[in-house]
């Protein structure tokens, strides 16, 4: 079963996009791309919001 972890390769901040991307199987920087242009998009708020949720929820992946 594939589970959704923050990222401990694909870190430009808290590992949150790097996650989502790889939990995909997509590049990284599509994510962060879509992201930005959403936020922007959306007066940053939301998007803001929803990405230190995710922090809090989403666990980082092991080292092991």
């Amino acid at each position: 079963m594939k589970r959704l972890f923050r990222s401990r390769e694909n870190r430009m901040l808290l590992g949150v996009l790097g996650g989502i991307g790889e939990y995909f199987s997509v590049d990284p920087t599509i994510v962060r791309v879509i992201y930005l242009i959403i936020m922007f998009a959306t007066a940053f708020l939301p998007l803001t919001l929803l990405y230190f949720l995710l922090y809090l929820i989403i666990p980082e992946k092991d080292i092991y």
